[in-house]
Order: structure tokens, then C-alpha cells, then sequence
């Protein structure tokens, strides 16, 4: 071990050389806690009241204890402020941390487990409480040192192998569930899922504790065992403890799996249960443009946005994003739903050119954005002179530039170009090492859409109406189809096909994939939360469809084969 590792060992067992660092708007909660630590002989204290000063002083000073509380309500909340302290180096598995709250909800208890802190405090705090805790978690770090200096500098054998040796000593029995808890977190971290199987299994004929159920269901979802788990599954999802991670595991296993729908349904109740973490709101936006959610992709975006205030995350792109995903929406929705959207991507576009100071390198992104909006509004013309005169082919390092500088080529009807920049765009993803499994995919759905379907959702419906009025119920059915392929969400759209179907089985008009398209759109209304007035709708609706549909709807081939078989005889 270097000479860093000693000293810091050494300091852990000298409370006079121990630097505390106390976060926390209260001056009375620096107070108590203040008092507490000198009477253990702690006079290396310093106390912050918002996260500012706090990252100032952790430039300035090594800190052995943090303690920090979860509403640092000045200008960023602890949860934000521990993640800058983390990805800074201020903060490690060595580090003491501590949280304050005096909320003890499932979200935030959700929230707060994630960074994984030593203890957790609920106020008002009781100065002798604080002392015992304080010398027990003491001792587990200066004990344990060794596994937790192992884990910060990713040495995952090594921390195995101390482990291994401190379980042998009787003298740490009372540090063993640290001590397993670490050693499997290893395993899995060296994708020895196997082992950590084993691990696991053994250590659950022993201890049920919610962790070590969370270890071994990640082991077996990693090797694909998912079958053997599934009323476990189901428990840990009823326990408030374990629902959370649950969920989180549950969603990473269908990416890897590819099985899309299926972890943006789980992405969304994690995100729901822990709603600051702003990688898993990502997930989210990315599974909800993936499955066509576009009410879901705004309001990803719009949590990234608010979450990431203040925070290491904050940036430009956030506003942008958010008003991209609602362009995006309201190129979808049919009612007057789009009124309220463009007022909020207003409200954020003033955000975006009012509290960043140099926007500058965003002028091409916010133009695409514009001439979008102008599309939208039936303003061809507008649009078109404002992508003529200042956009090219040319992509920009931006994914997310890109793609909306498809999106406005697509909407002006310049396919061609449209295509050029989608072809940019799989090649940057390709060569992106840090693009995600499911960003490759949506960029492969849009160039197939895209190359499919000429026109945005709300477009299509447009036209349909046009042709319904025209009595041209083929084509209306037609961009209908189409429209809902990319907007299933919608149900207007939805209600409305099946208006379409209904007039042609009443004219007799209905072809043989006409069957088939109805049975999909109802199955898919049934399975999606309707208004009241949609629900009376759509039951009306299928009722009439399945009025006398049997009589009328094509025999299976095997059926006519064998019909035609019997008459023959």
C-alpha cells in the first residue's frame, strides 16, 4: 500500500486529526453536531450552509467525515451536491458519509441509498445517539480499510482476498455483514455471476436481508435465469425496501434483452420511486422515444431539466432537449392539447436564452428548433427560408442536433437530405463507444420510419380527415395506420381508425388485413389507461366492430383448405 493509504489509515484512529465537514442550512444542526464531536476530542470542524461554499472548502481541505443534509434548499440539494463531491474525488468508499434528514419517505430513502452512504440520520438529532454511531461507523471504516481502499482504486480481487481473510478473524465477526455485503458486490463487479450466485445462495440459507436478496437476483438476471425468480420477483416488488432496486434491475435486464417495452414499463416505477437520478430519467427518455411515448419522452426530459438544476449535470442541452421532446409531442397530438405543450416549451426556450450565459454555440440547434415550430404551425415557408439560409448537411458533434435537423428535413418534405443525415448519424453512433444499446436502436427505428412514413402524426391525421370527408375510406385508413405506427400513444388517432373500419364494414368494403389491423388497435386500447369519455368511446366502437364481425371475417387458409378438401369429396 502507497503512503497516502497509511496516512489516512492513521488519521481514522486519531480523532484530533480527523477533518469533519457538516452541510447543512441550519446553523443550529452545526451547532449540536459541533458540540457532540468535541466532546469525543473531533476539532478539525467546518460547517457550510450551502453547497457553494461546501465544494470551496472541499477544494481546500481533505475531509475524513461528511455529513450532509438532504435539503440543502440555498442551491442544490445534498443528493446533487454528493454526486459532484463523488465524480470530484472529495468523496470515496474511505470517506465517512452521513446523511441528515428529517424526511423519511420512500422516494427520498430510495434516493439517498443509491449514493450509498455509511448512515443515514433522521432529525432532530440526539447529541449521544450521534456520538455512538459516529465511533461505531469509525471503527467499521479504520477496520475494514483495506476492502474499502480496494474498491475506490477498483482492485475487486483484492478486495475479495481481504475479505476472504477478515471473515477468518473472530475479532471482525461483529463487521461480517459489512464485510460479506462487499465481498459479493465485488463478485458482481468482476462479472463472476456464478460465483456471486453461489455467494448468495449460500449466504440466504442463513440471513434474509434485503441486500443480499437485491445480490442474488442481480446474479441470476446477469445469466439469463430469470425463470427461476419470478415469485421471488414478486415479493421483493411488495416490500417497500427492495422495490425500488427491483424495479432498476428488472429494467436493465430487458435492454440487455432487448425487450423494450418491457423496461420502459419498469424504468418508469424506478424513476417514479428515486425521481433525482438523472442517468435513470435518460434511460427513461431513450426507452420512451424508443416505444413511441411521447408524452413520456417530455416529461423524462422536463425531469432532467428540473432535477439537474444547479447540479454537475446542468447544461444548455437539458433546455434543449426539453423542447425538442415537445415539439416532438405536439407533432403528434390531434386535440387541444398542443396549446399547452407549445406554452411550455416556450416557457422553457425563455429559460434556455435567458439564465445560460453564452448560448452562442447552441444558434444552429436553436434555429433547427425554430423552424420546427413554424412547421408545426402550417408556416412551410417560414421554416423553409430559415433552414435554407443558416442549416447545412453538415452534422454537428450533437446526436440530438442531428436527429432534430432530420426531424425538419422530414417535415419540409427534403427526404433526401433527411436520409444523407440519418446515414451521418448510424455512423456516429457506431463510432460513439459511450451511445447506449437503445440509442443505436431508435436511431435504426427512425431511419426505417423515416424512410417508411413521409409525414408527422398529426399530419397523417389531417390528411385522413380529408380523405374521410371524400369518402376515400382506403386511404384514410391507410395514414391512419401510419400515424398510429408512430403514434400508438394516441388515442384519438386510434378511435378514429377504427371509425374508418367501422363505414367500410358497413359498406362492405373491408379487405383481409382490415381484420387483423382493428384486432391490433383494440388489443392495444385495452391495454392503455383511457379518459372516461374515451373509454364510453371505444367501448361503442368495438361493440359495433364486433357486431356479426365472425360471419364476415376470412376462414384461417387451413379452414378453406380443408372446406374446399370436403367439398371435393
Amino acid at each position: 500500500m502507497n503512503l497516502d493509504y497509511t496516512d489516512e489509515l492513521n488519521e481514522l484512529s486519531d480523532f484530533s486529526k480527523l477533518h469533519v465537514l457538516i452541510i447543512d442550512d441550519n446553523p443550529l444542526i452545526h451547532n449540536t453536531l459541533k458540540r457532540s464531536f468535541v466532546e469525543l476530542g473531533i476539532h478539525n470542524i467546518k460547517c457550510a450552509q450551502n453547497s457553494a461554499y461546501a465544494l470551496r472548502l472541499c477544494e481546500e481541505i481533505h475531509f475524513h467525515i461528511v455529513i450532509c443534509a438532504f435539503n440543502v434548499t440555498s442551491d442544490k440539494d445534498g443528493f446533487h451536491l454528493l454526486e459532484e463531491l463523488k465524480f470530484k474525488g472529495f468523496v470515496s468508499k474511505c470517506t465517512v458519509l452521513i446523511f441528515l434528514s428529517s424526511e423519511t419517505s420512500e422516494t427520498l430513502v430510495n434516493c439517498i441509498v443509491e449514493l450509498q452512504p455509511d448512515d443515514f440520520w433522521v432529525k432532530p438529532l440526539q447529541p449521544l445517539a450521534v456520538q455512538e454511531r459516529l465511533k461505531y461507523i469509525l471503527q467499521v471504516k479504520k477496520k475494514l480499510y483495506n476492502i474499502y481502499f480496494a474498491i475506490d482504486t477498483h482492485e475487486y480481487s483484492t478486495a475479495i482476498y481481504y475479505a476472504d481473510r477478515h471473515l477468518k478473524d473472530p475479532n471482525l465477526k461483529k463487521y461480517h455483514l459489512n464485510i460479506l455485503r462487499m465481498r459479493g458486490e465485488s463478485l458482481i463487479d468482476l462479472m463472476e455471476f456464478e460465483d456471486a450466485e453461489m455467494f448468495y445462495r449460500s449466504l440466504l440459507n442463513k440471513i434474509k436481508i434485503s441486500w443480499i436478496y437485491l445480490g442474488f437476483v442481480k446474479s441470476l438476471l446477469k445469466q439469463h435465469k430469470i425463470s427461476e425468480i419470478e415469485d421471488l420477483l414478486e415479493t421483493l416488488i411488495s416490500q417497500p425496501d427492495t422495490r425500488f432496486a427491483t424495479y432498476d434491475l428488472l429494467a436493465q435486464y430487458h435492454i440487455e434483452n432487448e425487450e423494450y417495452d418491457l423496461a420502459y414499463d419498469e424504468i418508469k416505477k424506478a424513476t417514479e420511486l428515486a425521481p433525482r437520478n438523472i442517468e435513470r430519467n435518460k434511460k427513461s427518455w431513450d426507452l420512451a422515444r424508443l416505444t413511441h411515448d411521447y408524452e413520456g419522452q417530455f416529461n423524462a426530459t422536463k425531469n432532467m431539466a428540473k432535477y439537474a438544476k444547479n447540479s454537475i449535470h446542468d447544461n444548455p442541452e437539458l433546455q434543449l432537449n426539453v423542447i425538442r421532446a415537445g415539439v416532438d409531442y405536439a407533432s403528434t397530438v390531434t386535440d387541444e392539447k398542443t396549446f399547452s405543450i407549445l406554452n411550455q416549451t416556450d416557457t422553457f426556450m425563455y429559460t434556455l436564452e435567458h439564465d445560460y450565459d453564452d448560448i452562442t454555440m447552441y444558434k444552429e440547434a436553436i434555429i433547427v428548433i425554430k423552424a420546427r415550430l413554424h412547421a408545426l404551425k402550417d408556416e412551410k415557408s417560414m421554416a423553409q427560408r430559415l433552414i435554407d439560409n443558416n442549416i447545412s448537411l453538415k452534422p454537428s458533434p450533437s446526436i440530438e442536433e442531428n436527429l432534430d435537423k432530420v426531424k425538419i428535413f422530414h417535415e419540409l418534405g427534403q427526404r433526401e437530405e433527411s436520409v444523407i443525415l440519418l446515414n451521418s448519424i448510424k455512423n456516429q453512433v457506431m463510432g460513439d463507444c459511450f451511445a447506449s444499446q437503445v440509442v443505436n436502436k431508435y436511431v435504426e427505428q427512425e431511419s426505417e420510419e423515416r424512410t417508411e412514413i413521409h409525414f408527422t402524426p398529426k399530419q397523417l391525421n389531417t390528411m385522413a380527415v380529408e380523405f374521410y370527408k371524400k369518402n376515400k375510406m382506403r386511404p384514410a385508413l391507410n395514414s391512419l395506420s401510419q400515424a398510429l405506427k408512430i403514434a400508438p400513444h394516441n388515442h384519438s388517432i386510434a378511435i378514429s381508425l377504427l371509425k374508418v373500419l367501422l363505414t367500410m364494414k358497413r359498406d362492405g368494403q373491408l379487405m383481409a388485413d382490415n381484420f387483423e389491423i382493428a384486432d391490433s388497435v383494440i388489443i392495444m386500447m385495452e391495454k392503455q389507461k383511457l379518459e372516461v369519455n374515451e373509454e364510453k368511446m371505444f367501448k361503442v366502437l368495438k361493440d359495433k366492430w364486433q357486431d356479426g364481425i365472425d360471419e364476415i371475417r376470412p376462414k384461417p387458409f387451413e379452414a378453406v383448405d380443408k372446406v374446399k378438401i370436403n367439398d371435393g369429396l
